[in-house]
């Protein structure tokens, strides 16, 4: 294959990654409303872990391909990334801060669990290097901080001990009105078939990822952390904008910041398909540099979600400027690492 074709296919991909993100949107929104979860425990575990098929898809290929600096930087730099797109969704919602206008327990308790998962695969990458039956111990660990953390999240949600203060700007998570209408088999129906087309776009865009990287004359980990990382995450650039014009704002920011700590479980799977060891020690300082500015994303955007700026420049708050800013400068930086 060509690195004209490549780069033809690689574009294809990620538009059909786009386009059946659109699907989900709608689809996750009403699951909301007729289970009775919320928009933030739907958004954050649900169909930020759907949204997050082509990424895992994409990582898990690359690490079972032999690839680990682009099957890790694929993961990490799709935080980053999604990040930047709850970024690019405030400055869609014109009324308020989008940060703001979604206050919410959850997805406050979302931010925090997202923030402690890198630090642990930071610690790890930082520790000895132990596998068992080539799987480092640490990938069953993050699969346990998800999973109890996810807990902690849904019993606050039933059980709030601490709640944002409302104000005229604050949109709440309303179910629909016309629920009883919904055609409940064709809805699951579209759901499932736009997960399943986001998952094998995943597939392919990790094969065609590593031609690119080959015959261009990049690092696999620049380009896992900017192009594919990119790609695979449009779900939740789509996701996120199209809740945001359909006032669904707390699915909106619960997408983002459910789907980067969902994200970070790609580790896992990926060092379970890395055949060489442990997929946290195969890589090195520049995998490390973009976890960290994850992290940094991370802080920033949890400062600005309980400082609740009302309105800034061009009606952002803050730490959407703050966080568009560092990722720019971040990647400027690895790309002469």
């Amino acid at each position: 294959m060509t690195l004209s074709t490549a780069i033809f296919a690689f574009l294809g991909l990620a538009a059909l990654i786009a386009t059946a993100g659109t699907v989900l949107t709608r689809a996750g929104d009403r699951i909301a409303d007729l289970t009775g979860l919320g928009e933030a425990l739907i958004g954050g575990v649900l169909l930020g872990g759907i949204s997050s098929l082509s990424g895992v898809m994409t990582s898990v290929t690359a690490a079972w391909d032999g690839h680990a600096h682009l099957s890790f930087s694929n993961a990490v730099g799709g935080i980053a990334a999604q990040t930047v797109f709850l970024a690019v969704a405030d400055l869609t919602y014109r009324r308020a801060n989008l940060e703001h206008a979604s206050a919410s327990l959850s997805n406050l308790m979302q931010g925090i669990l997202l923030m402690l998962m890198l630090t642990f695969v930071l610690l790890v990458m930082s520790g000895p290097d132990l596998t068992l039956w080539n799987i480092h111990p640490a990938s069953v660990l993050l699969l346990l901080i998800y999973v109890l953390g996810t807990r902690l999240v849904a019993k606050a949600r039933k059980s709030p001990m601490w709640e944002p203060i409302h104000t005229r700007e604050t949109v709440e998570d309303e179910p629909d009105d016309d629920l009883e209408q919904v055609n409940k088999p064709l809805l699951l129906t579209r759901f499932l078939l736009s997960a399943a087309v986001v998952g094998v776009a995943g597939y392919f865009v990790a094969k065609v990822a590593v031609v690119i990287a080959n015959q261009s004359g990049l690092s696999q980990s620049f380009v896992g952390a900017l192009f594919t990382a990119v790609a695979t995450s449009l779900p939740e650039l789509v996701i996120s904008i199209a809740a945001v014009r359909q006032g669904a704002l707390t699915l909106a920011v619960a997408n983002i910041i459910g789907g980067n700590s969902f994200d970070v479980l790609f580790l896992a799977f990926a060092d379970t398909a890395y055949q060489e060891g442990s997929i946290y020690h195969e890589v090195g300082n520049a995998e490390a540099f973009v976890l960290s500015l994850g992290i940094l994303l991370a802080g920033t955007l949890l400062l600005g979600m309980l400082h609740r700026q009302r309105e800034g420049l061009a009606n952002a708050g803050w730490e959407s400027i703050t966080v568009i800013g560092l990722f720019l400068g971040g990647y400027i930086m690895l790309y002469f690492m």
